[in-house]
Protein backbone atom coordinates (compact mmCIF):
# COMPACT_ATOMS: atom_id res chain seq x y z
CA UNK A 1 0.00 0.00 0.00
CA UNK A 2 2.65 2.47 0.99
CA UNK A 3 4.32 1.68 -2.32
CA UNK A 4 0.94 2.69 -4.41
CA UNK A 5 0.21 5.55 -2.42
CA UNK A 6 4.13 6.45 -3.30
CA UNK A 7 3.42 6.37 -6.98
CA UNK A 8 0.15 7.79 -6.98
CA UNK A 9 1.86 10.99 -5.87
CA UNK A 10 3.65 11.13 -8.73
CA UNK A 11 0.58 10.93 -11.29
CA UNK A 12 1.19 12.27 -14.65
CA UNK A 13 4.78 11.70 -14.57
CA UNK A 14 7.94 9.38 -14.43
CA UNK A 15 8.94 8.42 -11.34
CA UNK A 16 12.97 8.32 -10.43
CA UNK A 17 13.06 4.34 -11.15
CA UNK A 18 13.61 4.13 -14.68
CA UNK A 19 11.55 1.45 -15.43
CA UNK A 20 8.40 2.28 -13.09
CA UNK A 21 5.85 3.93 -14.28
CA UNK A 22 3.45 6.01 -12.66
CA UNK A 23 -0.16 5.90 -12.52
CA UNK A 24 -1.70 8.69 -15.10
CA UNK A 25 -5.96 9.23 -13.63
CA UNK A 26 -8.22 10.61 -15.58
CA UNK A 27 -9.97 14.41 -15.18
CA UNK A 28 -12.75 14.25 -13.19
CA UNK A 29 -13.83 17.16 -14.92
CA UNK A 30 -14.52 14.80 -17.60
CA UNK A 31 -16.93 12.91 -16.58
CA UNK A 32 -19.12 15.67 -14.71
CA UNK A 33 -22.37 15.72 -16.29
CA UNK A 34 -26.13 15.18 -15.95
CA UNK A 35 -28.24 12.78 -17.81
CA UNK A 36 -31.78 12.37 -17.72
CA UNK A 37 -31.74 15.13 -14.69
CA UNK A 38 -29.35 12.98 -12.75
CA UNK A 39 -25.93 13.40 -11.63
CA UNK A 40 -22.49 11.61 -13.43
CA UNK A 41 -19.52 11.59 -12.12
CA UNK A 42 -16.11 9.90 -11.75
CA UNK A 43 -15.07 8.35 -8.74
CA UNK A 44 -11.81 6.40 -7.53
CA UNK A 45 -10.90 3.49 -5.46
CA UNK A 46 -8.03 2.38 -4.18
CA UNK A 47 -6.63 -0.59 -1.93
CA UNK A 48 -3.48 -2.78 -2.03
CA UNK A 49 -1.45 -2.47 -5.13
CA UNK A 50 -4.93 -1.48 -7.15
CA UNK A 51 -6.87 1.81 -8.60
CA UNK A 52 -9.70 1.81 -10.29
CA UNK A 53 -11.53 4.89 -11.47
CA UNK A 54 -15.61 4.28 -11.91
CA UNK A 55 -18.00 6.11 -13.49
CA UNK A 56 -21.68 6.09 -12.32
CA UNK A 57 -23.17 6.39 -16.06
CA UNK A 58 -23.71 2.56 -16.60
CA UNK A 59 -21.56 1.72 -13.32
CA UNK A 60 -18.83 1.32 -15.95
CA UNK A 61 -15.03 1.02 -14.90
CA UNK A 62 -13.28 2.81 -16.97
CA UNK A 63 -9.40 2.17 -15.60
CA UNK A 64 -8.17 -0.51 -13.71
CA UNK A 65 -4.38 0.31 -12.50
CA UNK A 66 -2.03 -3.15 -11.76
CA UNK A 67 1.06 -3.75 -11.44
CA UNK A 68 3.56 -6.38 -13.55
CA UNK A 69 5.81 -9.07 -12.18
CA UNK A 70 8.60 -6.10 -12.29
CA UNK A 71 5.98 -3.82 -10.25
CA UNK A 72 5.46 -1.63 -13.38
CA UNK A 73 1.72 0.00 -13.39
CA UNK A 74 -0.29 -0.65 -16.46
CA UNK A 75 -3.89 0.00 -17.09
CA UNK A 76 -5.54 -3.03 -17.93
CA UNK A 77 -9.28 -1.72 -18.50
CA UNK A 78 -10.20 -1.11 -22.11
CA UNK A 79 -11.97 2.15 -21.99
CA UNK A 80 -12.57 5.94 -23.08
CA UNK A 81 -10.79 9.34 -21.63
CA UNK A 82 -14.55 10.93 -21.23
CA UNK A 83 -18.23 10.14 -20.84
CA UNK A 84 -19.20 12.01 -23.68
CA UNK A 85 -17.26 8.55 -25.47
CA UNK A 86 -19.79 6.29 -23.39
CA UNK A 87 -22.93 8.53 -24.02
CA UNK A 88 -22.38 9.44 -27.93
CA UNK A 89 -20.83 6.35 -28.62
CA UNK A 90 -20.36 5.18 -32.01
CA UNK A 91 -17.93 1.96 -30.98
CA UNK A 92 -18.30 -0.67 -28.15
CA UNK A 93 -21.11 -0.26 -26.49
CA UNK A 94 -20.82 -2.23 -23.00
CA UNK A 95 -16.94 -1.33 -22.37
CA UNK A 96 -16.37 -1.86 -18.68
CA UNK A 97 -20.41 -1.46 -17.89
CA UNK A 98 -23.14 -3.92 -16.10
CA UNK A 99 -25.42 -5.11 -18.37
CA UNK A 100 -29.06 -6.38 -17.74
CA UNK A 101 -30.89 -6.75 -16.51
CA UNK A 102 -30.86 -10.36 -18.34
CA UNK A 103 -27.26 -10.24 -19.66
CA UNK A 104 -26.80 -11.80 -22.93
CA UNK A 105 -28.87 -12.77 -25.82
CA UNK A 106 -33.08 -13.49 -25.68
CA UNK A 107 -33.64 -14.81 -28.89
CA UNK A 108 -35.92 -12.59 -31.58
CA UNK A 109 -36.37 -10.35 -27.99
CA UNK A 110 -39.29 -12.14 -26.85
CA UNK A 111 -39.97 -14.59 -24.35
CA UNK A 112 -43.14 -15.96 -22.50
CA UNK A 113 -43.98 -15.80 -18.39
CA UNK A 114 -47.14 -17.72 -16.92
CA UNK A 115 -48.64 -17.89 -20.57
CA UNK A 116 -47.78 -13.82 -21.01
CA UNK A 117 -45.65 -12.94 -23.69
CA UNK A 118 -43.16 -10.18 -23.56
CA UNK A 119 -41.30 -8.47 -26.61
CA UNK A 120 -38.22 -6.71 -26.10
CA UNK A 121 -36.27 -4.34 -28.43
CA UNK A 122 -34.28 -5.89 -30.79
CA UNK A 123 -30.76 -4.42 -30.71
CA UNK A 124 -28.44 -7.15 -32.30
CA UNK A 125 -29.15 -8.78 -35.39
CA UNK A 126 -32.67 -9.52 -34.40
CA UNK A 127 -32.28 -10.53 -31.19
CA UNK A 128 -32.40 -8.57 -27.63
CA UNK A 129 -28.62 -8.19 -26.25
CA UNK A 130 -27.74 -7.37 -22.48
CA UNK A 131 -30.77 -5.55 -21.86
CA UNK A 132 -32.20 -3.87 -24.73
CA UNK A 133 -32.02 -0.35 -26.26
CA UNK A 134 -31.72 1.58 -22.02
CA UNK A 135 -30.23 -1.76 -20.33
CA UNK A 136 -28.50 -1.15 -17.20
CA UNK A 137 -25.46 0.16 -18.71
CA UNK A 138 -27.17 3.30 -19.58
CA UNK A 139 -28.73 4.26 -16.37
CA UNK A 140 -27.22 6.65 -14.06
CA UNK A 141 -26.58 4.61 -10.68
CA UNK A 142 -27.19 6.54 -7.66
CA UNK A 143 -24.42 6.03 -5.19
CA UNK A 144 -25.25 5.36 -2.22
CA UNK A 145 -22.22 4.34 -0.18
CA UNK A 146 -18.32 5.73 -1.13
CA UNK A 147 -15.43 4.48 0.64
CA UNK A 148 -11.83 4.66 -0.44
CA UNK A 149 -11.95 1.15 -1.34
CA UNK A 150 -16.32 0.59 -2.01
CA UNK A 151 -18.48 1.86 -3.39
CA UNK A 152 -22.53 1.21 -3.58
CA UNK A 153 -24.82 1.70 -6.70
CA UNK A 154 -28.63 1.32 -6.53
CA UNK A 155 -30.72 1.37 -9.40
CA UNK A 156 -34.91 1.05 -9.70
CA UNK A 157 -35.61 -0.48 -12.49
CA UNK A 158 -39.16 0.38 -13.33
CA UNK A 159 -41.78 -2.33 -14.76
CA UNK A 160 -41.65 -2.07 -18.81
CA UNK A 161 -38.31 -0.29 -18.93
CA UNK A 162 -37.10 -2.40 -22.23
CA UNK A 163 -40.65 -4.52 -21.90
CA UNK A 164 -39.14 -6.32 -18.80
CA UNK A 165 -42.14 -6.56 -16.30
CA UNK A 166 -41.89 -5.68 -12.91
CA UNK A 167 -40.18 -2.74 -10.95
CA UNK A 168 -36.99 -4.30 -9.64
CA UNK A 169 -34.67 -2.90 -6.71
CA UNK A 170 -30.72 -3.50 -7.45
CA UNK A 171 -28.24 -3.34 -5.17
CA UNK A 172 -24.49 -3.49 -6.58
CA UNK A 173 -20.94 -3.00 -4.77
CA UNK A 174 -17.68 -2.84 -6.53
CA UNK A 175 -14.56 -3.45 -4.19
CA UNK A 176 -11.19 -3.64 -3.97
CA UNK A 177 -9.76 -6.08 -1.88
CA UNK A 178 -6.60 -6.74 0.15
CA UNK A 179 -6.26 -9.46 -1.73
CA UNK A 180 -5.60 -7.32 -5.18
CA UNK A 181 -9.43 -8.33 -5.85
CA UNK A 182 -12.02 -6.64 -7.72
CA UNK A 183 -14.94 -8.20 -6.50
CA UNK A 184 -18.66 -7.17 -7.82
CA UNK A 185 -21.59 -8.37 -5.86
CA UNK A 186 -25.37 -7.60 -6.62
CA UNK A 187 -28.92 -7.69 -4.74
CA UNK A 188 -31.83 -7.57 -6.37
CA UNK A 189 -35.68 -7.60 -5.44
CA UNK A 190 -38.75 -7.56 -7.34
CA UNK A 191 -42.53 -6.68 -6.97
CA UNK A 192 -43.72 -8.71 -9.30
CA UNK A 193 -42.69 -12.17 -11.45
CA UNK A 194 -40.07 -11.50 -13.77
CA UNK A 195 -36.75 -12.87 -15.27
CA UNK A 196 -33.28 -11.58 -14.15
CA UNK A 197 -29.89 -12.21 -14.78
CA UNK A 198 -26.98 -9.22 -14.50
CA UNK A 199 -23.51 -9.42 -15.20
CA UNK A 200 -20.46 -7.23 -15.41
CA UNK A 201 -18.50 -6.37 -18.88
CA UNK A 202 -15.23 -5.38 -18.01
CA UNK A 203 -12.76 -5.92 -21.23
CA UNK A 204 -9.24 -6.78 -20.59
CA UNK A 205 -5.57 -6.73 -22.01
CA UNK A 206 -3.31 -7.61 -19.28
CA UNK A 207 -0.29 -5.97 -21.53
CA UNK A 208 -2.39 -2.73 -20.84
CA UNK A 209 -4.95 -1.00 -22.73
CA UNK A 210 -4.29 -0.43 -26.65
CA UNK A 211 -0.92 -2.81 -26.03
CA UNK A 212 -1.66 -4.89 -29.15
CA UNK A 213 -3.82 -7.84 -28.85
CA UNK A 214 -4.44 -10.73 -26.33
CA UNK A 215 -3.94 -13.97 -28.38
CA UNK A 216 -0.78 -15.07 -26.33
CA UNK A 217 -3.11 -14.67 -22.93
CA UNK A 218 -2.95 -17.97 -21.80
CA UNK A 219 -6.41 -19.04 -20.67
CA UNK A 220 -7.67 -21.88 -18.26
CA UNK A 221 -11.51 -22.50 -17.98
CA UNK A 222 -13.27 -25.07 -15.79
CA UNK A 223 -15.54 -26.44 -17.94
CA UNK A 224 -16.30 -29.78 -19.92
CA UNK A 225 -18.96 -27.93 -21.94
CA UNK A 226 -20.39 -25.00 -24.01
CA UNK A 227 -23.63 -23.93 -24.72
CA UNK A 228 -23.29 -24.52 -28.67
CA UNK A 229 -24.91 -20.95 -30.26
CA UNK A 230 -26.51 -20.56 -34.07
CA UNK A 231 -25.19 -18.12 -36.51
CA UNK A 232 -27.77 -15.49 -34.22
CA UNK A 233 -25.20 -16.67 -31.48
CA UNK A 234 -28.18 -17.88 -29.49
CA UNK A 235 -27.95 -21.42 -28.08
CA UNK A 236 -29.54 -24.71 -29.30
CA UNK A 237 -30.42 -25.50 -26.09
CA UNK A 238 -27.91 -27.91 -26.15
CA UNK A 239 -24.55 -28.99 -23.50
CA UNK A 240 -21.90 -30.34 -25.69
CA UNK A 241 -18.11 -31.72 -24.77
CA UNK A 242 -15.24 -29.78 -25.19
CA UNK A 243 -12.76 -32.09 -25.11
CA UNK A 244 -10.45 -32.50 -27.97
CA UNK A 245 -11.74 -29.22 -29.33
CA UNK A 246 -10.76 -26.11 -29.31
CA UNK A 247 -12.99 -25.02 -26.31
CA UNK A 248 -11.29 -27.08 -24.08
CA UNK A 249 -9.13 -24.65 -21.91
CA UNK A 250 -9.25 -27.07 -18.52
CA UNK A 251 -5.73 -27.54 -19.15
CA UNK A 252 -3.92 -23.99 -20.05
CA UNK A 253 -4.06 -22.75 -23.80
CA UNK A 254 -2.80 -19.44 -25.61
CA UNK A 255 -5.97 -17.93 -26.70
CA UNK A 256 -4.58 -17.49 -30.62
CA UNK A 257 -3.18 -21.14 -30.16
CA UNK A 258 -6.67 -22.59 -31.71
CA UNK A 259 -8.97 -19.56 -32.44
CA UNK A 260 -8.56 -19.54 -36.28
CA UNK A 261 -8.82 -23.63 -36.22
CA UNK A 262 -11.91 -24.92 -39.08
CA UNK A 263 -14.58 -25.38 -36.63
CA UNK A 264 -18.78 -24.56 -37.05
CA UNK A 265 -18.90 -22.83 -33.42
CA UNK A 266 -15.64 -20.72 -34.21
CA UNK A 267 -17.46 -19.77 -37.31
CA UNK A 268 -20.55 -19.17 -35.17
CA UNK A 269 -19.10 -16.94 -33.03
CA UNK A 270 -16.26 -15.38 -35.41
CA UNK A 271 -13.78 -16.85 -32.80
CA UNK A 272 -14.66 -17.32 -29.33
CA UNK A 273 -17.83 -15.88 -27.71
CA UNK A 274 -19.86 -18.57 -26.25
CA UNK A 275 -20.80 -19.55 -23.04
CA UNK A 276 -19.35 -22.52 -21.09
CA UNK A 277 -21.00 -24.39 -18.37
CA UNK A 278 -18.89 -24.34 -15.29
CA UNK A 279 -17.77 -27.52 -13.51
CA UNK A 280 -18.62 -26.28 -10.16
CA UNK A 281 -17.47 -28.16 -7.07
CA UNK A 282 -20.40 -26.92 -4.37
CA UNK A 283 -23.79 -24.72 -5.97
CA UNK A 284 -24.09 -21.60 -4.14
CA UNK A 285 -20.69 -21.37 -3.50
CA UNK A 286 -17.59 -18.89 -4.44
CA UNK A 287 -15.12 -20.86 -6.50
CA UNK A 288 -12.48 -20.20 -9.18
CA UNK A 289 -13.97 -20.55 -12.50
CA UNK A 290 -11.36 -19.22 -14.83
CA UNK A 291 -7.77 -17.88 -14.88
CA UNK A 292 -6.13 -15.68 -17.97
CA UNK A 293 -2.63 -15.08 -18.04
CA UNK A 294 0.06 -12.27 -19.90
CA UNK A 295 3.31 -14.05 -20.39
CA UNK A 296 5.04 -10.99 -21.25
CA UNK A 297 3.89 -9.03 -18.19
CA UNK A 298 3.90 -11.67 -15.68
CA UNK A 299 0.22 -10.10 -15.10
CA UNK A 300 -2.38 -12.84 -13.74
CA UNK A 301 -6.01 -12.63 -13.32
CA UNK A 302 -8.54 -15.15 -11.85
CA UNK A 303 -12.28 -15.39 -11.94
CA UNK A 304 -14.26 -16.53 -9.12
CA UNK A 305 -17.91 -16.60 -8.72
CA UNK A 306 -21.05 -18.71 -7.83
CA UNK A 307 -22.30 -18.88 -11.24
CA UNK A 308 -23.01 -21.59 -13.23
CA UNK A 309 -21.73 -19.82 -17.09
CA UNK A 310 -19.11 -18.23 -18.10
CA UNK A 311 -19.30 -16.18 -21.16
CA UNK A 312 -15.56 -15.52 -22.66
CA UNK A 313 -15.46 -13.33 -25.32
CA UNK A 314 -11.91 -12.24 -27.34
CA UNK A 315 -13.02 -9.52 -28.78
CA UNK A 316 -13.62 -10.24 -32.50
CA UNK A 317 -15.97 -7.34 -33.23
CA UNK A 318 -12.92 -4.94 -32.63
CA UNK A 319 -11.50 -3.56 -35.64
CA UNK A 320 -9.20 -0.61 -34.83
CA UNK A 321 -11.65 2.14 -36.35
CA UNK A 322 -11.70 3.79 -33.18
CA UNK A 323 -9.36 4.59 -30.21
CA UNK A 324 -9.54 4.21 -26.74
CA UNK A 325 -8.53 6.66 -23.52
CA UNK A 326 -4.65 6.44 -24.83
CA UNK A 327 -5.58 7.39 -28.28
CA UNK A 328 -4.57 4.01 -29.36
CA UNK A 329 -6.97 1.88 -31.58
CA UNK A 330 -8.87 -0.42 -30.24
CA UNK A 331 -7.23 -4.14 -32.19
CA UNK A 332 -8.91 -6.63 -33.45
CA UNK A 333 -9.20 -9.29 -30.54
CA UNK A 334 -7.14 -6.64 -28.57
CA UNK A 335 -9.38 -7.35 -24.93
CA UNK A 336 -10.97 -10.11 -23.32
CA UNK A 337 -14.36 -10.42 -21.14
CA UNK A 338 -14.83 -13.11 -18.98
CA UNK A 339 -18.74 -12.47 -17.28
CA UNK A 340 -20.22 -14.44 -14.88
CA UNK A 341 -23.80 -15.45 -15.58
CA UNK A 342 -26.65 -17.61 -16.02
CA UNK A 343 -26.65 -19.65 -19.28
CA UNK A 344 -27.91 -17.15 -21.72
CA UNK A 345 -31.60 -17.25 -23.98
CA UNK A 346 -32.36 -18.79 -20.80
CA UNK A 347 -36.50 -17.81 -20.55
CA UNK A 348 -37.04 -19.71 -23.93
CA UNK A 349 -34.74 -22.42 -23.31
CA UNK A 350 -36.57 -24.98 -20.85
CA UNK A 351 -33.38 -27.73 -20.46
CA UNK A 352 -31.64 -24.61 -18.81
CA UNK A 353 -31.08 -23.56 -15.34
CA UNK A 354 -34.45 -20.75 -14.64
CA UNK A 355 -33.39 -17.08 -14.15
CA UNK A 356 -36.90 -16.46 -12.72
CA UNK A 357 -37.07 -14.05 -10.02
CA UNK A 358 -40.28 -13.87 -8.01
CA UNK A 359 -41.70 -11.68 -5.37
CA UNK A 360 -39.99 -12.31 -1.62
CA UNK A 361 -36.96 -13.84 -3.25
CA UNK A 362 -33.50 -12.04 -3.34
CA UNK A 363 -31.02 -12.54 -6.35
CA UNK A 364 -27.56 -12.34 -5.38
CA UNK A 365 -24.62 -12.88 -8.01
CA UNK A 366 -20.49 -12.09 -6.78
CA UNK A 367 -18.14 -11.98 -9.29
CA UNK A 368 -14.34 -11.60 -8.60
CA UNK A 369 -11.27 -10.68 -10.37
CA UNK A 370 -8.60 -11.50 -8.25
CA UNK A 371 -5.14 -10.22 -9.56
CA UNK A 372 -1.47 -11.28 -9.50
CA UNK A 373 1.99 -11.28 -10.97
CA UNK A 374 4.86 -13.72 -11.27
Amino acid sequence: MKKLLAILALVATVSCCDNQKSITLLDKANFETNVDGKAVSLYTLRNADLVMQVTNYGARVVSLWVPDRDGNYADVEIGYENIDRYINNTGERFLGAVVGPVANRIANGKFSLDGKEYTLPQNNNGQTLHGGILGVDRIVWDVKELTESKIVFYALLPDGQDGFPANKEVYMTYELTPNNEFAVSYKATTDAKTVFNISHHSFFNLEGDGEGTILDHILTIKSKAITPVNEYLIPTGELVCVKNTPFDFNEPHAIGERVNEEHTQLKMGAGYDHNWAIDREDNGEIEKVADVYSPKSGRGMEVLTDQIGLQFYCGNFFDGSYNNKFGKPIAYRGAIALETQHYPDAPNQSSFPSIVLEPGETYTHTCIYRFYAK
